[in-house]
């Protein structure tokens, strides 16, 4: 026979059971809200290894780098197929998207000229980590030869975009791109001549 002086703890361990888990859940998934939680391990392009979303923002710079390396390969391409393989190593979604009917529009309508990318260099950035995802506020310039045969332009144009890499398809990916600015005073200007020699100033990339 029980003694009724002693407390019925059995009565209470459901109870406890229910407290315990309610905490387990709250350090779990109040982390993961905020955005504190480890994102798993994924390829990025221009870094040796997968990272997770910390690692992502230690190699802010050569990520980004290597998104606008792969971009620019992509819209060297004259196919369309190229132009789109090219820009899903790097980007996805909305991204990917707006950035392949931006250059597959061009070259449909025609006139488009041939383009090398002699100098592609990062001016300036903010960094950010929102979530498992990096966003980045950036400022770049390129020099670059554009035209024909007979007539090429050496131009240096200085671009800004704000853009976000975060996880799609098991790697890092740019999912949003959006161009804020655009500057072609650097602009020059190189002549082919039909012996191969080359007249005319060439463009220097705007300063820092």
């Amino acid at each position: 026979m029980s003694d009724p002086s002693k407390p019925a703890v059995t009565k209470w361990l459901p109870l406890a059971a229910v407290g315990l888990v309610a905490v387990v859940a709250a350090l779990v998934v109040l982390p993961m809200l905020r955005g504190d939680a480890s994102s798993a391990a994924l390829p990025a392009p221009g870094l040796p290894q997968p990272v997770d979303a910390d690692g992502l923002m230690r190699g802010q710079y050569p990520v980004t780098m290597a998104v606008l390396g792969e971009v620019y390969a992509a819209f060297a391409e004259v196919e369309e197929d190229a132009i789109y393989d090219g820009l899903a190593q790097v980007a996805a979604g909305d991204a990917l998207e707006a950035l392949y009917l931006e250059r597959a529009g061009a070259l449909a309508g025609g006139g488009l000229p041939d383009q090398v990318v002699h100098e592609l260099r990062l001016t300036g950035g903010t960094w950010a980590r929102e979530g498992e995802a990096m966003q980045a506020d950036i400022r770049w310039v390129v020099l670059g030869e554009v035209g024909h045969a007979e007539h090429t332009h050496m131009r240096g144009n200085a671009y800004a975009a704000e853009l976000t890499i975060g996880p799609s398809d098991g790697a890092w990916r740019l999912t949003d791109f959006v161009l804020t600015d655009v500057d072609r005073t650097g602009a020059g200007e190189l002549t082919t001549v039909e012996d191969g020699d080359e007249t005319g100033p060439r463009a220097e990339a705007p300063a820092e």
